[in-house]
């Protein structure tokens, strides 16, 4: 039965946008858990697409276009079909293995991308961006974000434009929800959402909730958590897949430890 599911009387705190927290949720679900949906983040279309259309309109000039995130992907690849097609000579990148998934389910099937450190870091280790001297880049993304890539691009040459295609804001939540539902576990997939949590809290409340076991991907989100003061930060393999196989493991010892 415990191995049918794995995560029977748990309930798991999925802090993902509305919309992408659903493939999440159902493995939890599956699993015996409980999934409580409390997105940290709004993620919506840019208000004004006048800028990133006419962005659009020269991407045949450009060598290369990074895609930030998922829903960068999304976002970005449907304004660019909406004005014709992806520029055939146009080499596509991402950061991560969620985000080059999206490219593929768009028809992309050439995606640069790293298979190890799935950040800025691990795509500017490949030998594909050593040598980009001369290159045009667009890298789509949403409103705001780390400089590093554009930053270490153009330190190798390359002439970068940022390409905003969706934004992102905090979404109005009761954190005290959290504390009435009494979670096992919360899961993170990015500094800013940890940062949105970390503001609705009153210190009673961080308090209250610090002990809770926190699911992060990635090591810059772990470092901000510690600093805020949680006590159980676990760090895990990147996207869905690397959460929830975090939450089986975790969830296997916490049997065990019984």
């Amino acid at each position: 039965m415990v191995e049918d599911f794995p995560l029977n009387g748990l309930k798991i705190v999925v802090t993902r946008p509305r919309d992408q927290a659903v493939s999440l949720a159902r493995r939890i679900e599956q699993a015996g858990g409980t999934p409580l949906l409390f997105p940290l983040l709004d993620i919506s279309a840019v208000p004004d697409t006048r800028v990133l259309h006419e962005q659009i309109s020269r991407l045949a000039q450009f060598n290369l276009a990074i895609f930030i995130s998922p829903n960068a992907v999304r976002f970005g690849i449907e304004a660019i079909r909406a004005m014709g097609e992806m520029p055939l000579k146009l080499k596509i990148a991402t950061v991560g293995q969620g985000s080059a998934k999206a490219l593929r389910d768009f028809g992309v099937t050439d995606v640069i991308a790293p298979t190890e450190r799935f950040d800025s870091e691990g795509l500017l280790a490949l030998p594909e961006l050593q040598n980009i001297s001369g290159w045009q880049v667009m890298i789509f993304r949403g409103d705001g974000g780390r400089e590093l890539l554009g930053d270490i691009l153009q330190e190798r040459g390359a002439t970068v434009e940022y390409a905003a295609c969706y934004q992102r804001s905090k979404p109005q939540q009761d954190a005290g929800e959290l504390r009435v539902a009494t979670p096992d576990a919360i899961t993170v997939t990015s500094s800013e959402a940890l940062g949105h949590l970390w503001q609705m809290m009153d210190d009673d409340l961080r308090n209250s909730l610090r002990d809770i076991v926190l699911f992060v991907p990635h090591e810059r989100i772990a470092e901000l958590a510690k600093q805020q003061g949680w006590r159980k930060v676990m760090l895990t393999g990147s996207g869905d897949e690397g959460l929830f196989s975090a939450l089986i493991a975790w969830a296997g010892q916490k049997r065990g430890g019984r």
